[in-house]
């Protein structure tokens, strides 16, 4: 195991991107979060994703030179054609328009289409609130999650993010699938003989199942919560989808081009000033009592704890990364 400098993890991911096709901004937006993920832990959206980007980059299924459009379509409304590029370089174009709207009319929908997004949703919403907004992303996928008394998947893993400023320019923040388990860490699970919870999936004949590569093979995810989570699932693919103009999860057809693995879908982001909400004590002072709520109550880790002790550890000791890791990302080089 070698511990890598952020910067140097993030200039071999770029040139990784590079090589296989990605413009320089591209590459060094997608490395940036990549590496961001790895070094927070969220392994399953970490380094493992590496060969992913590649073999959709070579299947010809995203465009990684892609120039996103942003297009002004009201005073607290933007809408991004990503033009089937990667979606954070589609939010990169946008981020400033978008947090000059919502401080000047106290919110801003951002509707993000012909966008692939195959990244943590977290790093997406954390700028915004460490610039005092209040940030709630939503993306769906592809059809991986079998909705309650359904025969197939509908939904995708439609991951929910929010973030939202604390006292002493600390922010909450969360990134949670609908499904029980993101579909990477079936994945990995399924790489290194794990069993899945009880409850994660079906087999590719509906029954249920803790195993992970069954799960893969034809079978499906199953929301959290049941029906609970399968309507949460359902309002992401409205607001993911029908909102913004890009396709819902089982509308992803990528079968003409082997290799594909990012779903171009959509993505919906909404921005809140919070100065505009009247909080006599202040928006942060008022987030932090409830921090001190659950902690009195025993909740000790907040939301987004763990990943922001594992940045710091990191940043002191460097990112920790395999031998065999770091052979499968310089083999990527020249795949």
């Amino acid at each position: 195991m070698t511990h890598m400098d952020f910067d140097a993890l993030v200039a071999l991911l770029a040139r990784i991107f590079i090589a296989n096709g990605a413009s320089a901004g591209v590459a060094d937006i997608l490395a940036r979060n990549c590496a961001g993920a790895e070094r927070d832990g969220a392994m399953s959206h970490g380094l493992f994703r590496m060969p992913g980007y590649v073999s959709t980059l070579h299947s010809g299924w995203v465009d990684g030179r892609a120039e996103p459009v942003v297009e002004d379509a009201g005073a607290s409304f933007l809408r991004v054609d990503a033009a089937n590029g990667f979606t954070q370089p589609a939010l990169a174009a946008v981020a400033p328009i978008a947090i000059e709207k919502a401080r000047a009319t106290g919110a801003c929908v951002v509707a993000i289409r012909r966008s692939h997004h195959f990244a943590a949703l977290w790093p997406d919403v954390e700028p915004f609130a460490e610039a005092g907004l209040v940030a709630i992303a939503m993306v769906d996928s592809m059809a991986v999650v079998v909705p309650p008394g359904a025969r197939r998947p509908v939904y995708g893993t439609n991951p929910l993010a929010f973030a939202a400023p604390r006292e002493g320019g600390r922010i909450m923040v969360f990134d949670q699938a609908v499904s029980l388990l993101a579909h990477g860490d079936v994945q990995i699970a399924a790489r290194e003989g794990h069993v899945l919870p009880e409850g994660a999936g079906v087999d590719a004949a509906g029954q249920p199942t803790r195993d992970a590569q069954a799960v893969l093979d034809g079978g499906a995810l199953l929301p959290f919560g049941g029906h609970k989570g399968a309507a949460i699932a359902m309002m992401i693919e409205i607001m993911a989808a029908a909102l913004t103009g890009g396709n819902y999860s089982h509308e992803v057809d990528w079968s003409a081009h082997p290799g594909a693995q990012t779903p171009c879908t959509g993505q919906c982001l909404i921005l809140i000033d919070p100065a505009r909400g009247g909080s006599g004590a202040g928006f942060a002072a008022r987030v932090e009592q409830l921090v001190d709520a659950l902690r009195a109550a025993g909740q000790e880790r907040m939301p987004g704890d763990r990943r922001f002790a594992a940045r710091a550890k990191a940043v002191r000791d460097g990112v920790p990364v395999s031998a065999e890791m770091l052979a499968r990302l310089e083999a990527l080089l020249t795949s």
